[in-house]
Formats: structure tokens, sequence, C-alpha cells
């Protein structure tokens, strides 16, 4: 045997291949779990969107939950927004809001719309007062326009609603990862908004349906 051969690592059995002779990765048993736990919550959401408002308005929610679902995964794997799941959202939501509320369907986009650009202000107000003080971003541009979303799909109660919620779970989230890390607590510590706000705006809109209604 040439030295160059002992040199070369044995053979082992090749991974499945995938499309294009891309090789397929593997699933273990976590990731498996994982992906039929966010199925489950999926089509739980939907379900209780439907049955929240029936109608036009929940099938109408379902998509703001699984939009909303698939905007916090991918915020929390890559620290990004994409684009075209905000277009979905603000899409969406201006449908919804031109057969939910009482008054005529021009009103209610435009009230909405008017909601989204305010939130959607004020999240990039305080992206600039943040970045004037520290020195650096703490508000992403995908969550000035997440923001936005939230002001098309919740009315003025229920906005300060879903901050709220968003606020309070990404800081408990966080203390409990760096408690349970025994790490201490940092304020340079990134957080992802959206994996907290887009799930917030989903359930503070069937509040306000499984509550109150038609707004």
């Amino acid at each position: 045997m040439s030295d160059t051969a002992r040199l070369l690592p044995r053979s082992r059995t090749p991974e499945p291949a995938g499309r294009f002779g891309q090789v397929a990765p593997r699933l273990t048993r976590q990731h498996i779990v994982l992906r039929a736990t966010i199925g489950l919550l999926a089509i739980a959401a939907c379900i209780a969107s439907i049955v929240a408002a029936p109608g036009v308005r929940g099938v109408l929610g379902a998509g703001l939950a699984v939009g909303m679902l698939a905007i916090a995964i991918i915020d929390v794997r890559q620290f990004v927004i994409p684009n075209e799941l905000v277009a979905i959202g603000l899409g969406l939501g201006l449908v919804h809001a031109g057969i939910a509320g009482s008054e005529t369907a021009i009103e209610g986009i435009a009230l909405a719309a008017i909601r989204a650009g305010a939130l959607a202000l004020a999240f990039l107000v305080l992206r600039l007062i943040y970045s004037r003080l520290r020195g650096r971003q703490g508000i992403g541009l995908g969550d000035v326009k997440l923001a936005g979303v939230a002001g098309v799909w919740l009315d003025w109660q229920m906005i300060p609603i879903a901050i709220e919620i968003a606020t309070l779970s990404a800081l408990a989230v966080y203390a409990l990862r760096q408690w349970t890390l025994g790490r201490s607590l940092r304020w340079t510590s990134r957080i992802p908004l959206g994996l907290f706000l887009a799930p917030a705006i989903w359930l503070s809109w069937f509040l306000d349906a499984l509550l109150f209604g038609p707004f």
C-alpha cells in the first residue's frame, strides 16, 4: 500500500443523496420531535382562530398564526424577519380590517393603515434613540416592519397588550436562560424580538376575537 493510500480516510457508507446530488441531512429524533411540535402548534392555532372567529375572519386569523409562527422560527435561528412574511401579514391584515369592523371596508382599511404607520414609526423612533444613546442598533428594521403588522391587525387597546406580552416574555425567557447557564444578565445581549412579538400579535388578536368579537 502506498503512503498516499494510507493517509486517505477509509470509505464510509455514503449518505443518501438529495436533489441535484446534494447529501440529504439525517433527521435526529430531536429534530423530528421539534418539527412535530411546531406542526401541532400551527394546527392548534389555526383551529383556535377559526373557533374564535368563525368564517372568513377565522381563516385570515389562521393565516396570521402560521405567518407569525414562521417569523418566530426564522428570527430565533437567523435574527432575520423576512420581508415576504411581513408583506403577507400586512396583506391579510388589510383584508381582515376591511371585513371585521363596524365601519365600511374603506374606513376599516384606512384605520388599520394609520395604526400600522403610527406603530411602525414609534418603533423606528425607539430604534434611532437607542442607536444614538448606545452607539449600536437595538431594534432591527424587521422589528419595525413587524410592528406595522401589529398595527394592521390589532385595535388601539390591544396594541399595548401585545407589546407587553412580547416584552415580558422576552425578558423572562432571557433571564431564565442566563440563570440556567449560570451567567449574569447583560444589557449587550441580543434578543430576537420577533420570536416574542410575532406570537404576541396573534395571541392578542385571538383574545380580542374570542372575548370581544369584531372591533
